[in-house]
């Protein structure tokens, strides 16, 4: 049986990504099957290439050449300089994507990184993220991003918003919506019977008894609490201090964090090369490198793809899974 292709978004054309995804290919022609989307002469100079017309004949091309999708983008591109007349066109190979792996035509969809404010200032762009996006597009209210390496899985509770709206935005509903849907996420993706979750606090040492704040008993303490009772094997608020060392670590499958940052900075110090990003709640399979445009070194040859196999790689393999 031929499986079923992984669909690559193109990103922002200034950055690494048609690097990535050509190094990508090189990496795993032999051993997965995905195609690019985007428009071919974005590509790195000399690159191996073959235009496809429909994603299913991607895999009679994989071995010889990296299959692409073609979009007609109105410019060539300058690597390290974005162009917001690309935005629109950016925007259209998501939507496409999106469209090909609920359609079934694609097994997942992997999307190289975006420029926010080149998609702004051309498309209008109305989301803060990829995730946020993608959420819209699918009309789903609740994804949930998970950073997944091989030594850690963290789960943000709040995204991409100011660290200083965090503590208002944090409230008992979403955060167990949050804690569910990664619960869920550890045993579908992941086949883990009975997850191990542990919940940083939001405040230093979890608040210390409301000393540093309320929110940590107010608002985190009850929602663990009523989890617990219905059997969730979850523990918190713990003091994010503490939490990420190699000790704590082995003893739960996933954290979730109270913002941003305090989930991304331990996934990239740990591993950064290796982190993948997995947008759980969405009825479709995403993932994504774990990095950005990388516009000082685009078009040089420098980027490393090693996140980008790793997010094709747990595309393909959750995408046969759910096949």
């Amino acid at each position: 049986m031929i499986p079923k292709p992984v669909a690559l978004s193109c990103g922002e054309p200034a950055g690494i990504g048609s690097e990535i995804a050509l190094k990508a290919w090189q990496a795993l022609r032999t051993e997965e099957v995905f195609f690019w989307m985007g428009d071919p002469a974005h590509l790195p100079a000399g690159a191996h290439y073959e235009i496809i017309d429909t994603p299913e004949v991607a895999a009679k091309v994989m071995k010889d050449a990296l299959p692409v999708l073609a979009f007609d983008f109105p410019e060539p591109v300058q690597f390290g300089q974005p162009n917001s007349k690309h935005a629109p066109f950016v925007v259209d190979v998501l939507k496409q994507g999106i469209n090909l792996v609920r359609s079934g035509r694609a097994a997942a969809l992997c999307t190289l990184p975006i420029h926010k404010q080149a998609l702004q200032d051309g498309a209008a762009f109305a989301y803060p993220g990829h995730t946020e996006f993608l959420a819209a597009y699918s009309g789903i209210k609740r994804p949930v991003m998970m950073l997944a390496g091989p030594e850690l899985k963290v789960v943000p509770a709040t995204i991409h918003i100011p660290l200083s709206d965090v503590p208002r935005a944090l409230n008992k509903t979403d955060l167990e919506e949050v804690i569910v849907i990664t619960h869920e996420g550890l045993k579908t993706y992941f086949q883990i019977p009975h997850p191990r979750i542990v919940v940083a606090g939001l405040n230093p040492h979890a608040g210390e008894n409301g000393k540093f704040g309320q929110e940590d008993i107010e608002i985190i303490q009850p929602v663990i609490k009523r989890l617990q009772q219905k059997g969730l094997d979850i523990s918190g608020p713990h003091s994010a201090d503490t939490l990420f060392h190699k000790a704590a670590r082995e003893r739960y499958d996933a954290a979730v964090a109270m913002y941003h940052d305090q989930a991304l900075i331990p996934i990239k110090t740990i591993d950064f090369d290796n982190g993948v990003n997995l947008t759980l709640g969405l009825p479709f399979i995403r993932t994504s490198p774990d990095h950005g445009t990388a516009l000082d070194i685009a078009g040089q040859g420098k980027a490393n793809p090693t996140s980008t196999i790793e997010a094709i790689k747990l595309a393909a393999r959750l995408g046969a899974a759910n096949d």
